[in-house]
């Protein structure tokens, strides 16, 4: 066994290590052959020399982030400990600066293959899991094309399949019962554009974010449009929804086919666009699963374990 020590110089550990050495505690599980201590400000690691180096990388990089963002999440630690997914990840391969500095980028082989299709065709949908980062990547790909001028405008939908689309029962005005619908719309959003440019994009009707039922009438030229959660559409609402597409207009519709909340014996209406326009030329599919899932290790897990219920 092999020993190596590490000085924390200048650092915050609560910010560094986290809540009870989290941080730590999240490399030790990455690397279970070996031990990980951390006292003060060392970290002391023991182990085998090939285990050591890559831990010692880890930690370097995260010193890195933690340097200029000044925090560091198990989210950084979750991103550098999927080596063999960023691998040909490069420089190359970001999709845009967010606000203060967030580098927005495909974390995983089939979220760059989203990247590459959505460059490919002006129509695209993207069917996977929750936390997969379908949403999040469709969001900042329709920013990056709003920030270069290729679109002049974004739009992005969701079905409230919750209320019924009939939203009147409930609390408040209408941004306030539509809202929490769409908050993982705008969480993306604060992530990318800094608060100011924001709110005069939706002051402007630049960016808009509203309820699928909305969209009915409209003709959305030069934009970029975005329909999340499409599973949950009807197939009279995902055929109004592809035929608002005008001239100079990109579309994502994103989707899990495993979470369908329609009442009933409903059929979806991505299930059924699947069907219809699998063989339609200049429309791209990609496909994400339990490996490309960005949240806490265990949901990919989750998910791989109902799939392998479902398809018995």
């Amino acid at each position: 066994m092999v020993e190596k020590s590490i000085h924390l110089e200048n650092i915050s550990l609560i910010d560094f290590l986290g809540v009870e050495n989290r941080i730590i505690k999240e490399l030790g599980s990455a690397f279970p052959k070996s031990r990980i201590v951390s006292r003060g400000n060392e970290i002391k690691i023991i182990g085998n020399n090939l285990e050591i180096i890559q831990i010692e990388q880890v930690i370097k990089s995260l010193l890195v982030h933690y340097n200029k963002y000044g925090k560091v999440g198990e989210n950084e630690v979750q991103s550098l400990l999927r080596k063999e997914e960023m691998d040909g990840c490069d420089e190359d391969d970001v999709i845009l600066f967010g606000d203060k500095g967030i580098v927005i980028k495909p974390k995983t082989v089939n979220q760059k293959k989203l990247v590459a299709t959505a460059r490919k065709n002006d129509l695209v949908f993207a069917i996977g899991p929750a936390g997969t980062g379908k949403t999040y990547i469709s969001v900042a790909l329709a920013v990056r094309a709003l920030k270069n001028k290729e679109v002049k405008k974004i739009v992005i939908t969701r079905p409230a399949v919750e209320a019924g689309e009939n939203l009147g029962f409930l609390p408040g005005d209408l941004k306030e019962k539509i809202d929490p619908y769409l908050r993982p719309i705008y969480d993306a959003l604060d992530d990318m554009i800094p608060a100011e440019k924001l709110k005069y994009y939706y002051e402007n009707h630049i960016i808009e974010v509203a309820p699928l039922a909305y969209m009915r009438g409209r003709t959305l030229n030069n934009a970029f449009i975005l329909l999340d959660e499409a599973q949950n559409t009807t197939p009279m609402q995902t055929k109004m929804f592809l035929t608002r597409m005008g001239p100079s207009s990109k579309m994502i519709i994103t989707g899990d086919k495993s979470q369908i909340d329609l009442p009933g014996n409903q059929k979806s209406g991505l299930v059924e666009a699947l069907e219809i326009l699998k063989d339609v030329q200049g429309i791209g599919f990609v496909e994400l699963d339990g490996k490309d899932v960005m949240r806490h290790k265990l949901v990919g897990k989750i998910i791989d374990a109902y799939g392998k219920k479902d398809k018995s």
